[in-house]
């Protein structure tokens, strides 16, 4: 039996993304723009598609409509061979309400396993950038048979309280404990700054996870959590194991961009994944057509420098018209326009913006849709600009959906 028929993949997208606003004031966080061309959920959905895991359920929850109709009009598989990629919305199947973790999301769609009656049952996150092949992994996980093995990687020290955080046996793959976003999170021995944590993704044997999950159902102290509960407790049990981020080789991958990933949780590091792409030596690289990044663009013309219009350092989306302005390492995505004398320096901007003669725009991310008049100034003077929009503790300016900047 192929990887494909003994398993179903679940990728969670119901998250709100309250750290990420302005940016998910009006959408999920995983149809949030990326990249001048993609969607967060495109680099899960891609790497699940290239590495055949091809029967996909995709659970939403909050600000839905974007993603999808991003998903229904971009990922369609082919129902002659089974395969499928299917938003699934909280359909209240054990009550009245919304989904209360990330456990619960799935104990509600029990339905959808039980329909396609996999072996085993992968869950993925839905709002990081990266490439990772699964089989890969899934292979890992079919030859040591526990019941969940849980994605891992190594980050500094000081920054693992954000994340779940894994301690291991001296067999160097048995979870000995497991915490959900420590104040004071371990180091790997002998390591002492840098940390082992969980990158979101899970591969579980169906059978113990179903069990499990009603268990946790039945408890009424638990969040219904997969980091702050079930992770915690198959580890306590010695039933969980990590699987070595560093051990995947993706086709086509360079030395610099393998073991690349970053969870996009706040706008800080959104912003910073962003200039990740436009180093003279990306360390994400967009470009690798052996395990490419999928999605759906409108049909439009190449992009179009007129005048002294001119991009350094910078990526520059189809039918984007730079028409006198100066881009300079940033990234501007389909069908901008930008007008002469025009400045965008270390910025992000995102499809359909409109930036106007002579306008200065510095560390900043503009959101679709909007319009910078003729003058206007961004990332100049700070003060002016936490008046009207958001300004974070870095001096980041960020500029909501639709909104218009004089």
């Amino acid at each position: 039996m192929s990887s494909r028929d003994e398993l179903i993949s679940i990728v969670l997208a119901g998250g709100e993304g309250k750290r990420l606003l302005p940016l998910t004031h009006d959408r999920a966080k995983p149809a949030v723009p990326f990249g001048g061309a993609y969607r967060l959920i495109d680099f899960v959905l891609s790497n699940l598609v290239n590495g055949n895991m091809r029967k996909i359920a995709v659970l939403t929850q909050y600000k839905s409509h974007s993603l999808d109709k991003h998903i229904s009009t971009t990922w369609r598989m082919s129902s002659l061979t089974n395969n499928f990629v299917t938003t699934v919305p909280a359909q209240q199947r054990l009550g009245p309400r919304w989904y209360t973790g990330s456990a619960d999301a799935i104990l509600q769609n029990f339905n959808l396993i039980h329909d396609e009656d996999p072996d085993y049952v992968l869950v993925f996150g839905a709002d990081h950038v990266y490439r990772m092949d699964p089989e890969q992994m899934f292979d890992f996980h079919k030859a040591h048979g526990a019941a969940v093995t849980v994605a891992a990687i190594r980050v500094p020290q000081n920054q693992a309280s954000e994340f779940g955080v894994i301690e291991l046996e001296p067999d160097g793959i048995t979870i000995k404990a497991f915490h959900e976003k420590p104040a004071n999170p371990p180091s790997i021995p002998g390591e002492p700054e840098w940390s082992l944590i969980s990158m979101g993704n899970y591969i579980f044997n169906r059978k113990a996870m179903e069990e499990v999950l009603l268990e946790d159902a039945a408890d009424e102290s638990s969040k219904h959590d997969l980091g702050t509960n079930i992770i915690p407790l198959l580890s306590s049990r010695g039933s969980a194991i990590a699987y070595d981020f560093d051990l995947n080789v993706v086709p086509g991958e360079t030395e610099r961009d393998h073991g690349y990933w970053r969870d996009l949780g706040n706008i800080q590091s959104y912003y910073e994944a962003h200039m990740d792409l436009v180093s003279i030596h990306p360390i994400f690289n967009l470009y690798n057509r052996e395990w490419p990044l999928l999605t759906h663009l409108p049909p439009l013309p190449p992009a179009k420098f007129s005048g002294a219009g001119s991009a350094v350092d910078s990526i520059v989306g189809a039918g984007s018209i730079i028409a006198g302005g100066r881009v300079e390492r940033s990234v501007i995505s389909y069908d901008v326009r930008i007008a002469s004398g025009a400045v965008i320096q270390n910025s992000v901007v995102m499809p359909n913006v409109v930036i106007g003669n002579g306008a200065i725009i510095r560390n900043a991310i503009i959101d679709k849709g909007v319009v910078v008049e003729p003058g206007a100034q961004l990332g100049v003077d700070l003060e002016k600009d936490a008046k009207r929009f958001t300004v974070t503790a870095s001096g980041l300016v960020v500029v909501g959906k639709g909104l218009i900047v004089t």
